[in-house]
């Protein structure tokens, strides 16, 4: 009988530092961990599915908080009932859920509540970070990769493709791909 915990953070900007010294501190044998958002299947995380191919029956998976397998309710709690019907015990560390001294009713309960609650706050990030982006935007705050060529050198781009100048032509001279003279003409086109 094994027990394995499992890390998930969502970007490199977090630490899993802290799920993963909760879980040292428990005495977990193995830990698997994967940077993923938790909106993911499951199947798009490569060590949660190393994790769960390495259970057996009688062995225990250990993780933090139930959110860090996910935030969809529905995958939740089918991965919670594969487990179960599998002989695998679930244990979260913030004391929340530990299959091994709960019904199987109550663990269903317990996993749908924290599914839904898990699922409403993906919704909410969602929306709190568009309408960050939105008073961003309003600001004039620019999204996406900075631009690689200076204002002159897309000007000069225009000025030679308007006197006729091929793509090539401005390539060479301007020393820039010929996707990148591409880009700079498709782009001033769309804002002018």
């Amino acid at each position: 009988m094994a027990i394995y915990g499992y890390i998930r953070i969502s970007t490199d900007q977090q630490d899993g530092l802290r799920q993963e010294k909760s879980l040292n501190e428990f005495g977990v044998d193995r830990i698997y961990s994967d940077q993923i958002t938790g909106s993911s299947n499951y199947g798009d995380r490569p060590e949660l599915s190393k994790c769960l191919d390495a259970l057996r029956s009688g062995d225990t998976l250990v993780i933090h908080e139930l959110d860090r397998l996910g935030r969809s309710m529905v995958e939740m709690l089918v991965q919670v009932n594969k487990l179960i019907e599998d002989g695998i015990q679930l244990k979260t560390l913030d004391g929340r859920l530990d299959t091994a001294s709960m019904s199987d009713e109550l663990v269903k309960l317990v996993v749908g509540v924290m599914g839904y609650a898990a699922e409403m706050e993906l919704k909410n990030i969602k929306k709190r970070t568009a309408e960050g982006r939105a008073v961003a935007k309003n600001r004039g705050v620019k999204f996406g990769r900075k631009r690689k060529y200076t204002e002159q050198q897309a000007s000069t781009v225009l000025e030679m493709r308007q006197r006729g100048d091929g793509y090539g032509t401005i390539s060479k001279s301007m020393g820039m791909s010929i996707g990148m003279v591409r880009r700079i003409i498709e782009l001033e086109a769309s804002v002018a």
